[in-house]
């Protein structure tokens, strides 16, 4: 299980990552795009190494959407970083600042520990699954929300877009726009939103290091199986996942018919 060496060494990769983008400026660079329609900039590339460079070591598998996958060689341990240097490059692109580092720690296929650094709100969400969650040092939980009229849920800029959350419009329940899966998830496990959710695939490094920081702060984490997820499979994508503050859970789960 994770421990305050797990957390102190996440702390250390954020603070990498952050001197990695000092030369960088949010909605003011060149980008490329990937496979699909996935812009990659030279700031992706740069943190992906200063991650790299703090976390790899002996003892430990790596999975980063900048890396290509050793899939064999990961899936003989059972421990395994899984980060995204930057999620939500669009946004980072557009100077949108709805983007983070996302670093997240897997033992045993679960999601136990993880930060996320939004380098231009400030905002550094760090903990372990039994030793909470701290937002910038100052310990947080989930919500207390009981019901989910009047909840706060995240949503995906890009699946509202796509009519993907037309249905949700309608129910009792606030509706943010917001990019960046890891973000999201990141602002649930601190109290700042009470759900998010997604019912479209998404890959792993999307989601470990939110999950593991709800999980840690007291939420739920299910996949759209109604089951806990499972991380460091042989193929990483995941069908989607819903996160929320307990009070709200079982009604999430009805709403999803999870």
């Amino acid at each position: 299980m994770s421990d305050s060496s797990t957390i102190a060494q996440i702390d250390h990769a954020l603070d990498m990552a952050l001197e990695a983008l000092s030369p960088f400026a949010a909605g003011d660079i060149d980008s490329t795009f990937k496979e699909g329609d996935d812009p990659l900039t030279a700031a992706d590339l740069a943190v992906n190494a200063a991650l790299g460079e703090a976390l790899m070591g002996p003892g430990c598998g790596w999975l980063s959407e900048e890396t290509a996958d050793a899939v064999e060689e990961r899936l003989d341990h059972d421990r395994v970083w899984v980060v995204d240097p930057i999620d939500g490059t669009r946004e980072f692109v557009a100077g949108i600042p709805e983007w983070c580092v996302s670093v997240g720690f897997v033992e045993d296929g679960r999601a136990v520990a993880g930060g996320i650094l939004n380098p231009v709100t400030g905002e550094r969400i760090v903990g372990a699954v039994g030793m909470g969650v701290t937002l910038n040092g100052v310990p947080v939980s989930v919500g207390e929300v009981s019901d989910l009229r009047g909840a706060l849920v995240l949503a995906s800029r890009s699946e509202v877009k796509r009519g993907e959350w037309d249905r949700f419009f309608r129910e009792p329940f606030s509706i943010r726009n917001m990019g960046s899966v890891a973000y999201k998830l990141g602002l649930v496990a601190a109290g700042l939103a009470d759900a998010t959710w997604t019912l479209v695939p998404k890959h792993e490094w999307d989601v470990a290091a939110g999950a593991a920081l709800v999980l840690a702060a007291g939420g739920v984490v299910l996949g759209l199986d109604g089951e806990p997820p499972e991380f460091n499979r042989p193929d990483p994508k995941m069908k989607g996942f819903v996160a929320a503050a307990p009070g709200i859970a079982e009604d999430v789960r009805r709403l999803l018919d999870l």
